[in-house]
């Protein structure tokens, strides 16, 4: 089978023949459907009690708070600043996590009555985590008496350490990393301490808060735990164990919340709050908390959090998604910049992209949409002309650990921090081609294969006949989706493709249907609609995504949001008689072939252009054609030559343009009629000046200029005239020769032959013929 277009990853199909009696039994006494079992065993769920915690969280199911480390002497030092009417401040964190992080702390210290105040940093100003200036503002200035941080906390050594040498108590509670050496703080609550017993360590910020809340509250407050989901969500933890728990509760206390923020959250994204999900937070509620952080402030977050003042709430909101529409705006124009640099760049292992001027706040998410582009890892990095530093993101792919990367040039940086598919950099902008020639190479260096795919793992092979909306429904018991418990990645394959088109104001997404001899699917490919051309023809079609339900006008349609899809077979893309098809062929992955050097310079623009007799001769160009795709620029110009052209090549994907410059095959061959008439006034005109009265001669035949052209040449190869400085002349008693001996006469017939097929043939006839080829081999 030959595969057109490849997968972007390797894909990976989940064994779907597991059984267990003892989950078909517990599904089945749930009213839940059995096929459910493998995908279950898949996500670690066994037993009919993990079945149970899994499908139905409850309060229950939470742990006990004081088991993280410090949490008991923490709450007493929280009470006695209650008690004492201390001035605390919350030390938060600028993005959704923190946000959350901080409305949760804020809400829970005024319950009690406590005099709190929160402080989120300012990513450009004061920078991640413990910021030694502000906390001498707020100490000095401000009188504060007793620090709690949220999201944040466990890095900022200087800023803690100053604190405590002025008589200032500061609560970490955290869930980053930990690096090596902790700061002196009076406590540091995290699921991950070592001297900690907490049993389960993947908490978010906000959950870390949230459990703080418990302990200081001596009950679960329930109406904090909408925000825990949130962050949560927003921060991608594993959505499993007590993660689980906290969002599923969560979402459940979401959709019957009075929060006003989160109504007027909910009307922006166009979904009820009574309907919301774990999609609908990560997707629409999550990016326009973030884009606070990311171009500014995010204390508004908090706010639109807390307030109980709908007018208030409304126009928080509408700022927010302002805020947010600019923040994609930047990435756009930023994305288009980075791409068109590495249009220019040297090939490296690595895509390091340098500007002065880009925002800083919006850089990792660029850096990931090149990721997605080139599958190599990506630094985004702009420069600040007044400091001199550069600043920035990377991300990366599965093969390269950034961190690791990274931590090999931590000399030349100034700071750096992350983990392994993601990390942030700066450095002294002198030390940027150092830097960058030592990143690639210890890539190059290194036994890692950067070609190597990214996993994409596939819980079931479907065909759409098997598809309804009971079928996706079934899936709906195992939400909240997320990382560790991901929506169930389903594969389709269909024998065709209709209704293929771009949309999106900027034509950015690709829609269509997937046929299996007539039962069909909707497919939607986010972000594909540069990849029209892959789906345009093929035998076959893999299609990978998540089942979905679209609902228009009360109707419900099953649809397939893809992820990434194969071709398989002989692909022919029909790009005939249209407009100069740069944005289809004008790419290094395309040979463009042309037979008649007349068009030539029609060709100048396009790369790896290629003259045919050049191919012919030279076997280093043929070598060229293996494993690209071929464009046929202009018509070949006879069967033979198509023949010869098409041995070189791997018959995967073939761009037919096939110019003429003039019609053969509908002109057709001129007859003996036509012939003879030609031959009758060559005897009236035994010399004839053809230099000048060629047009008068075909006016008076009623012939075309081309046809009375080819029409001579046939009499001059045959020796019936002579043709001397644009003049021809008839020749007395000529050998007799039929038409048929002249090459130029059976090259007219050759051309006629191959402009039926390459012209005027439709693409499935095209593809027949050359399947023959193939099988001639």
């Amino acid at each position: 089978m030959l595969f057109l277009r490849e997968s972007e990853y390797k894909w990976e199909q989940l064994n779907q023949d597991v059984r267990n009696d003892e989950l078909t039994a517990a599904l089945k006494d749930c009213g839940l459907s059995e096929n459910l079992v493998p995908f279950l065993i898949h996500r670690g769920i066994n037993t009919a009690n993990e079945l149970s915690v899994f499908l139905n969280p409850s309060l229950e199911d939470l742990h006990d708070p004081l088991l993280l480390h410090d949490m008991d002497k923490s709450i007493k030092r929280v009470q006695d600043a209650v008690m004492n009417d201390q001035k605390i401040l919350i030390y938060g964190d600028y993005d959704a996590d923190g946000i959350t992080s901080t409305t949760v702390m804020k809400d829970t210290l005024e319950l009690i009555g406590a005099n709190v105040s929160y402080y989120l940093p300012n990513r450009f100003k004061d920078g991640y985590g413990p910021n030694l200036a502000v906390y001498q503002d707020m100490i000095e200035n401000q009188g504060v008496q007793l620090i709690i941080t949220v999201d944040n906390g466990v890095s900022g050594h200087e800023a803690i350490a100053y604190a405590k040498a002025q008589g200032v108590d500061v609560i970490v509670t955290d869930h980053h990393e930990l690096p090596d050496t902790l700061p002196d703080a009076f406590a540091i609550v995290h699921p991950k301490h070592p001297e900690s017993n907490y049993p389960f360590k993947e908490l978010a910020g906000v959950g870390v808060a949230f459990k703080f809340a418990t302990a200081l509250l001596g009950e679960t407050p329930l109406e904090l735990i909408d925000l825990v989901a949130i962050g949560s969500i927003a921060d991608m933890v594993p959505l499993v164990g007590e993660n689980r728990s906290l969002v599923k509760l969560g979402i459940d206390m979401m959709r019957q919340s009075d929060r006003v923020g989160l109504h007027a959250l909910a009307e922006l994204a166009g979904t009820p709050l009574q309907e919301i999900n774990e999609e609908t937070i990560g997707f629409q509620f999550a990016p326009r908390l973030n884009a606070l952080g990311r171009l500014g402030d995010a204390s508004p977050g908090v706010e639109l959090l807390s307030t109980f003042d709908e007018e208030k709430a409304a126009a928080l909101a509408e700022f927010i998604q302002t805020t947010n529409v600019k923040r994609q705006e930047i990435v756009s124009e930023i994305t288009e910049e980075a791409l068109k640099m590495l249009a220019t760049e040297q090939e490296q292992p690595m895509n390091i992209l340098v500007k002065d001027g880009w925002h800083e706040g919006v850089l990792g998410i660029v850096a990931n949409k090149i990721v997605k582009t080139t599958h190599k890892p990506t630094l985004v990095l702009t420069r600040n002309s007044d400091t001199g530093i550069i600043k920035g993101s990377g991300r990366s792919i599965e093969a390269v650990d950034l961190f690791k990367l990274l931590n090999q040039v931590k000399d030349l940086l100034l700071g750096f921090g992350g983990h392994y598919m993601a990390a942030g950099l700066s450095f002294e902008a002198d030390k940027l081609d150092l830097i960058k020639d030592k990143l690639n190479q210890i890539l190059r260096a290194s036994d890692i294969d950067l070609s190597q795919k990214d996993v994409l793992v596939i819980d079931e092979s479907l065909h759409p006949q098997e598809i309804s909306i009971t079928e996706i429904k079934r899936f709906d018991s195992l939400r909240p989706f997320g990382m560790d418990n991901p929506i169930p990645t389903v594969r389709v394959v269909g024998n065709q493709i209709n209704q293929l088109k771009q949309i999106g104001s900027d034509k950015s997404h690709l829609k269509f249907e997937l046929d299996n001899s007539g039962s069909k699917l909707d497919c939607i490919g986010f972000s594909m609609g540069n990849q029209l051309t892959e789906l345009l023809d093929g035998d076959q079609y893999e299609i990978v995504g998540q089942l979905s339900i679209n609902e228009w006008n009360g109707r419900q349609k099953p649809q397939l949001m893809v992820k990434d899809f194969k071709v398989d077979g002989m692909q022919i893309l029909d790009i005939r008689g249209k407009k100069y098809h740069a944005s289809l062929i004008q790419n290094d992955s395309c040979i463009n072939i042309y037979f008649d050097e007349k068009f030539k310079d029609s060709y100048t623009d396009l790369p790896n252009l290629l003259w045919f007799n050049d191919l012919s001769a030279d076997s280093s160009y043929q070598r060229q054609l293996t494993d690209r795709s071929i464009v046929i620029l202009d018509c070949p110009p006879s069967m033979e030559v198509a023949e010869e052209l098409f041995s070189y090549c791997d018959l995967n994907r073939i761009y037919i343009k096939a110019d003429v410059d003039f019609d053969h095959y509908m002109q057709g061959i001129p007859n003996r009629t036509d012939f003879g008439k030609l031959f009758k006034v060559i005897k009236q005109f035994p010399t004839f000046d053809i230099r000048y009265k060629l047009p008068d001669l075909a006016r008076y035949l009623k012939i075309d200029k081309n046809q009375l052209i080819f029409m001579i040449k046939v009499f001059f190869e045959l020796g019936f005239v002579t043709i001397d400085d644009g003049v021809m002349s008839m020749v007395e008693n000529p050998t007799q020769h039929p038409l048929t001996d002249s090459k130029e006469y059976q090259a007219y017939l050759k051309r006629i032959e191959a402009e039926k097929l390459f012209v005027y043939s439709d693409v499935s006839d095209i593809k027949k013929w050359l399947l023959l080829q193939e099988e001639a081999r």
